[in-house]
């Protein structure tokens, strides 16, 4: 599910953080969790329809 797929991506990100990884690879990562968490939304507001 999405949901699981966003809480992955998150500690990925979180990790890549704490471990200093270089700053192209923490940006490409917070663009794709952005990405999950506005299609996230985006079907949850297409199912309240």
């Amino acid at each position: 599910m999405i949901d699981e797929e966003i809480c992955k991506l998150r500690e990925k990100l979180n990790n890549s953080i704490i471990n200093e990884e270089d700053y192209n690879i923490i940006y490409k990562l917070s663009i794709e969790l952005d990405e999950l968490i506005a299609k996230y939304y985006s079907i949850g507001i297409k199912s309240k329809k």
